[in-house]
């Protein structure tokens, strides 16, 4: 073999080996071992997303925090154990604020009377983002199956891949590009803003204390909204409480109103007005701006379905875990 040809297969094996985990993921995986786990899914989010709205967003960033820590593979789920002394991706900071596991404990307890041990806690993840999404009226995106649950949850792994809302687009640029994601995937997945609140906490620094003087301001956010948010709502810097929505006048609601709210300055963290700080990134937030809601659902539906994909556990890797907050015995 020549040495083109020896190159040419070595890539050639390399990409295989790479894409392993991508093509063991398929649509329908428990069709023969538990063909009706996606419809008692389905159904017990359309029964009970109605109820709790705000939950949507809640199990959509469940799935985003998830993913973000070892792939997506359920370890933002698991629960301190003394056995291990471990203390898990639930008690760091950027998870401190995470809703959506007593949602997800109901749905793998219906799924195990029907399959006991058969679908995984980080697929029922990725399926009631999904469906959850879709009952708010957003789109649909498709979510082939066969995650395996990982046995692993560090608290300071966490931390270090999650990326905070104080982000500025360098780090963020980072962040997502060491989990496959490009700069459209960025703004894309940011779009899950459009829904959802969030507390003050979390942009609070933009309102009172931005260069670490007290009583500075953001310059970057627009000076009306921000006098709001002080006025009628982050009333002081410590306060951790109040609850803050996150597209304001639609944030039940799956639109483009977050990007308009973006180029009006109007983002809320710094992690969304960072979006507007780069030629190609506020290109993308005007090609949405300027496009149908139809455009969007569909390029949010294909960011969404890659972030599914991110180093998943399948094969003989990890466990189908029999509850969700712990590993196997």
């Amino acid at each position: 073999m020549s040495s083109f040809g020896l190159g040419l297969f070595v890539i050639c094996i390399v990409g295989i080996f790479l894409n392993a985990s991508h093509a063991q993921l398929q649509h329908n995986f428990y069709a023969k071992s538990c063909p009706k786990a996606e419809k008692i899914i389905e159904d017990y989010v359309h029964k009970h997303i109605p109820k709790a709205p705000s939950l949507a967003a809640a199990l959509l960033r469940l799935h985003f925090h998830d993913c973000f820590v070892r792939g997506c593979d359920g370890s933002v789920l698991l629960n301190f154990t003394s056995s291990t002394k471990n203390q898990t991706e639930k008690v760091a900071i950027p998870n401190q604020t995470l809703r959506g596991f007593s949602f997800i404990d109901g749905v793998k307890k219906i799924v195990e009377a029907e399959c006991p041990g058969v679908v995984s806690c980080a697929d029922i993840v990725t399926l009631v983002a999904r469906d959850s999404v879709v009952v708010t009226g957003g789109p649909f995106w498709n979510v082939p199956t066969g995650r395996r649950d990982g046995k692993i949850s560090n608290a300071s792994e966490a931390l270090a891949n999650i990326p905070p809302p104080t982000s500025n687009l360098s780090s963020l640029q980072t962040s997502f590009a060491n989990k496959g994601l490009d700069l459209k995937d960025l703004v894309l997945l940011s779009g899950a803003h459009t829904i959802g609140v969030s507390h003050c906490s979390s942009f609070s620094t933009r309102l009172y204390n931005f260069t670490g003087v007290l009583g500075t301001q953001d310059p970057s956010l627009d000076s009306e909204y921000a006098s709001n948010l002080k006025g009628k709502k982050c009333k002081s810097i410590n306060d951790n409480t109040t609850i803050v929505e996150m597209d304001p006048g639609s944030f039940r609601t799956f639109d483009l109103s977050y990007y308009k709210l973006l180029l009006k300055r109007r983002g809320l963290f710094q992690s969304d007005a960072a979006l507007t700080t780069s030629a190609t990134t506020k290109s993308f937030i005007n090609q949405l701006v300027k496009g149908s809601l139809e455009e969007f659902n569909a390029e949010f539906a294909k960011a969404m379905e890659k972030m599914g994909r991110i180093e998943v556990k399948t094969g003989s890797a990890g466990e189908i875990r029999k509850q969700c907050a712990f590993v196997n015995k």
